[in-house]
């Protein structure tokens, strides 16, 4: 059974760090991409407009400063026939580029999770966000990060979200605050794409989404945001994170106490059912 605390030291464990450098693997697909739609007869600003993305994004997968996100692998792969390589390719790109050290790991551990639950109550959790709500996010939380690092950013958080299309489906669970959705981060219009978004996903059959409502005189997420994830050995992590840190847990005691913390959210919080009628209503009010 793998150790997925082994590998990495402690800065990456939760004591903080810095953001890490983009990998070879990017740039070496970057490069492959380029070279394909150069075979193709192609620029930069014909495959972006053939692509559906923009020339900014085309030409950041090809400098190695982006992530590409998954419907341009497979957009690349059809339109540059490149006979399923940059999709094999893909499977061995670095995570790590516009991501903090302390979240890598975990970020690496979904590639393969089991179950995932989340509860978060500063945001809506990565995994549900809009690429506008992401941006709107980002924006809020000085300083600002450059450029190519805020592209990086919002890139990694969209990619990740392909867990939700993959074949063996993840099990999810995610808790989030009405709060979060009356505060209407990013204005109305990105409430509204937000909303549409939740809806959207809470309709998938391996993902159950509850909201805890406003007046709740009982909460059991007082101490903060909580992630629990289950492995292909079944075996249970969990992660929290605070301002510039973040902390992978296994200690068989920490995780009992998410358990109980995330079970009790779940009594507390609306019913699915419930919470299903209350995004539709958020969303009419708009």
């Amino acid at each position: 059974m793998a150790d997925y605390e082994d590998d990495y030291d402690d800065e990456e464990r939760g004591c903080g760090g810095k953001e890490p450098e983009r990998s070879d693997s990017l740039r070496t697909f970057g490069a492959f991409v380029k070279g394909l739609r150069q075979r193709a007869g192609l620029t930069q600003e014909a495959w972006a407009e053939r692509s559906g993305y923009s020339l900014s994004t085309c030409a950041g997968v090809e400098q190695g400063r982006r992530f590409p996100p998954p419907r341009f692998i497979e957009r690349a792969e059809r339109e540059l026939d490149a006979g399923g390589a940059l999709r094999e390719a893909s499977k061995h790109l670095s995570r790590g580029p516009g991501m903090a050290v302390w979240f890598s790991q975990w970020a690496k551990m979904e590639l393969t999770a089991l179950s995932l639950y989340a509860y978060d109550c500063r945001m809506v959790p990565g995994l549900l966000q809009t690429e506008a709500y992401a941006r709107a996010l980002v924006r809020q939380v000085p300083p600002i990060p450059p450029d190519e690092e805020f592209e990086q950013r919002i890139a990694l958080r969209m990619e990740r979200q392909a867990l939700f299309h993959r074949k063996r489906p993840v099990t999810f669970s995610f808790i989030i605050e009405q709060a979060l959705l009356e505060r209407q981060t990013g204005g109305a219009e990105v409430t509204r794409e937000l909303l549409d978004h939740l809806l959207e996903r809470a309709s998938l059959p391996h993902v159950e989404l509850q909201v805890m409502p406003l007046v709740q005189p009982e909460h059991a997420g007082m101490d903060g945001p909580l992630y629990l994830l289950e492995t292909p050995e079944n075996r249970w992590f969990g992660y929290a994170e605070g301002q510039e840190t973040g902390q992978l847990l296994s200690d068989e005691k920490a995780l009992s106490r998410l358990h109980m913390r995330y079970a009790k959210l779940r009594s507390q919080a609306l019913t699915p059912a419930d919470s299903l009628s209350l995004l539709k209503r958020l969303r009419g009010a708009l």
